[in-house]
């Protein structure tokens, strides 16, 4: 029986020559193609000749600096190391490798012309924010060091850009890892459960210490990079306390490359799952990626551009944008107590990441692969792993942060500063915990939710809706209550510390709230790499169908794709939790800024003024609106894969029967030109909004005498988009996740098992929680950030 399968389904082994046009144009970026033409020798002496001039860069700003390169250094070779480990493992049969290879031309295709578009917008936006400071007016500490404005606004610019570049390259490496994996855990997934989750993730772990390690190096090496050009700290030049504020054009090149790599790839994943399901699952009763459906390619396809490359660049920019806010509440806190050396307090971000980069490598290699062959049993089970190598990473990064804080924030005005610092950082990390906790308890179907969830899916697709929407409201309370807690902690822990400004007034606070941030993120790597895992398992059990394997290896598979599902809730949780607090750190970066650049104290923001109440009610309308465009686009970009998947089964009605093969390629060309359009909107939605009010505002303060309405409106929206954006996060991705489970639960076998009205309600319920965990929920995390970072850079047109 399984041989005349085979036999019938040799059609689909067949590589699809829908593709063959993908390639016709190199894969590999314009830079690598550049220096695989260099004589190896020459590239030898070339890269020895940048890594010696980065390392006198490093030497000529501070031995910290140095120690920075150094980590990132070493975590380059971890990376390559385990590159080499991944690509070693075989890829199976050839119909394996063959679909595996679709995949890939599928997804580096997409990825070259979304991130075309996204380069052509940032060089438009790099002239805009270069025109705005070409016009505008300087500090008065920028005058004093000589600081011009033409200086500032190349800086600024250049900082820009290359926070674009390296986001970029960050979702690049995410995506490039992951179709090369993703056929090599299929064919592990045939030997063994446990390497199959070994090489996922490794695979994930590649991308992880890439993607933390070029978020550090970038900031390191341009801070180095300012310092030594501007000739920081001599005589009449700029002070190292102002040097961080030239910093956030970086952030924001991240963010913006970000939040366009998030809306078109969660628009192209998305709408390519929906449209497969709908009418391979619903309307034709095939299982999920069967062969026979036209949309299958584009759906694996989309867990590599929207999982693997937008998280990616989504990581990046929390953490380079966490690092720049603590970098500069460190530095305005070391000036305003008068800290003699404010090095340590400015570089702490940067070694705290360095830290994580070691602890989180030791923890992916806690991780190993056993002889043993077949299912993973209940003592094996794939999240208890990860979980353990979680608990590995978290207790190696709470010694190293102590550590830290020792070396770096002891200062002779306050011998026990250091020591409340620490307590911050514990503060943080038992948030990530918490975090990754309540994510998993909501999401996973070894809990009751879910299982509750899955419950209403046997009363019909109504109150599986129902249910599910209500548990993602419910789900909100739990993290915010969390970061409640972790933020009013960390603040006073950081108040009490002993720091005190030339009136006596304690300084720490905000500094506190920012060493909790670190604490969060300094098992980034971790958390990204388990992320990085769901999408690599998902494609792999696609893999493993559509090559028609023996039950027993989907079974692997499945098993492993439904802890995907859990890791990828639990980052998302972990993700929205900290661009909570680093919102809170850029809004306070942000009220600095004002008031330098407007010689007015600006401490605070009164809703009670009718204007700034507006500010507020525009930032959470704007929440809804970007996150129903988010969702729309998925809608209508489903409908087109819908009316041709369709239209594929009526005028090909062999494709049922293994007779004839569907177009794969046509829903590829829809999913990706729809996706890179549908972005456009809910994108300049973001960007356009928070400088329209302001320009609006500012108008208004002046004509009413009102000098810092304009700022005062933005802060205002900042902080009112920010609340919002929180709970619409959690509430999108959690119930997403929910509803995705609750139809896995579902397909073990419990309530009728496939095919049952119970499992075609579930995937109704997993349908409409699509967009909301892969799309909508995924952008707000950036979008939150993305706001903070450019009323950074775009502060001076509000006043």
């Amino acid at each position: 029986m399984m041989e005349s399968e085979m036999e019938k389904g040799r059609p689909y082994q067949e590589k699809p020559r829908t593709f063959s046009t993908v390639r016709s144009k190199s894969s590999i970026p314009l830079v690598f193609r550049v220096l695989m033409k260099i004589n190896p020798r020459a590239l030898i002496v070339l890269l020895l000749l940048v890594v010696c001039g980065v390392f006198y860069l490093g030497a000529s700003t501070s031995p910290i600096i140095v120690f920075v390169f150094c980590i990132c250094t070493l975590s380059l070779f971890f990376s390559l190391y385990l590159t080499k480990w991944v690509l070693a493992k075989d890829e199976g049969p050839p119909e394996m490798s063959e679909i595996s290879d679709a995949i890939r031309d599928g997804a580096e295709g997409f990825f070259r012309t979304q991130y075309g578009a996204i380069s052509k917008m940032a060089c438009i936006l790099a002239l805009v924010i270069l025109f705005i400071y070409l016009f505008r007016t300087t500090t008065p500490q920028q005058e004093a060091s000589g600081l011009g404005r033409t200086t500032s606004a190349y800086i600024t610019v250049i900082a820009f850009l290359l926070g674009a570049v390296c986001s970029g390259l960050a979702g690049y490496v995410g995506m490039w890892v992951s179709v090369r994996a993703n056929v090599r855990v299929s064919s592990a997934a045939r030997r063994s459960a446990r390497e199959a989750l070994q090489i996922a993730v490794r695979a994930g772990g590649f991308s992880a210490i890439v993607v933390v390690g070029m978020a550090v190096f970038g900031v390191a090496l341009l801070y180095a990079t300012f310092y030594v050009w501007l000739g920081v700290d001599s005589p009449d030049s700029m002070k190292v306390t102002d040097l961080p504020l030239l910093l956030v054009g970086y952030g924001f090149g991240a963010s913006f490359v970000a939040l366009f790599a998030q809306l078109g790839g969660g628009i192209y994943t998305k709408a390519a799952d929906v449209g497969a399901d709908l009418v391979g699952k619903v309307e034709q009763g095939i299982p999920e990626d069967d062969p026979r459906n036209p949309a299958v390619i584009a759906d694996l396809v989309g867990d590599n551009v929207g999982d693997c490359a937008a998280r990616g660049a989504d990581l990046f920019e929390s953490i380079a944008a966490e690092i720049i806010s603590a970098m500069i509440l460190g530095a305005t806190m070391a000036q305003r107590c008068k800290i003699e050396d404010p090095s340590g307090f400015i570089l702490f971000p940067l070694v705290v990441h360095s830290f994580d980069l070691v602890v989180s490598s030791v923890g992916i290699l806690s991780i190993r692969g056993t002889r043993d062959s077949g299912l993973i049993s209940p003592i094996e089970d794939p999240m208890a792993i990860m979980q353990k190598g979680y608990s590995i990473t978290i207790l190696l990064a709470v010694l190293t942060f102590g550590g830290s804080t020792r070396w770096l924030l002891y200062t002779e005005q306050a011998p026990t500063a250091w020591f409340n610092f620490a307590l911050c950082g514990l503060v943080g990390i038992i948030t990530a915990y918490a975090f990754v906790w309540i994510s998993k308890y909501y999401t996973d179907y070894k809990h009751e939710p879910v299982r509750l969830l899955a419950l209403s899916s046997s009363t019909g697709h109504g109150t599986n809706i129902i249910a599910g929407v209500s548990l993602g409201m419910e789900a909100t309370a739990l993290p915010v209550l969390v970061i409640s807690v972790a933020i009013i902690s960390a603040f006073w822990l950081g108040r009490t510390c002993g720091l005190v400004d030339e009136l006596g007034d304690p300084t720490g606070g905000l500094f506190g709230t920012a060493v909790a941030t670190m604490g969060m993120l300094s098992t980034a790597a971790y958390v990204l790499t388990m992320d990085m895992f769901g999408p690599i398992a998902d494609n792999a059990g696609g893999i493993v169908e559509m090559s028609q394997q023996p039950e027993s290896v989907r079974e692997i598979t499945d098993i492993l794709d439904a802890v995907g599902n859990t890791t990828k809730a639990t980052t998302k949780g972990f993700a929205i939790g900290s661009a909570a607090l680093a919102s809170f750190l850029l809004f306070s970066a942000y009220m600095d800024e004002v008031a330098a650049f407007a010689q007015l104290p600006f401490k605070e923001v009164d809703i009670a003024i009718p204007e700034v109440f507006v500010g507020g009610l525009l930032g959470s309308m704007l929440i809804f609106l970007f996150s129903g465009w988010a969702c729309s686009a998925v809608g209508r970009t489903a409908q087109e894969v819908v009316t041709e998947v369709r239209r594929q089964f009526i005028e090909r009605p062999g494709i049922m029967d293994y007779k004839e093969k569907p177009d794969y390629g046509r829903c590829v060309a829809i999913v990706a030109s729809a996706s890179l359009r549908e972005m456009i909107k809910p994108g300049a939605l973001a960007i356009l909004s928070p400088m329209a009010v302001g320009i609006i505002f500012r108008i208004l303060g002046h004509a009413t005498g009102q000098p810092l309405l304009g700022a005062k409106v933005v802060a205002s929206m900042l902080m009112f988009a920010t609340v919002t954006g929180i709970l619409m996060a959690l509430f999108l991705n959690t119930s997403g996740g929910a509803w995705d489970n609750a139809k896995k639960y579902i397909e073990t076998g419990a309530l009728g098992g496939k095919g049952s009205e119970a499992h075609k309600a579930a995937i109704t319920g997993d349908t409409v929680g699509d967009p909301f965990k892969d799309t909508a929920g995924p952008s707000i995390h950036v979008l939150i950030k993305m706001l903070a970072t450019i009323t950074l850079v775009m502060a001076p047109i509000f006043l």
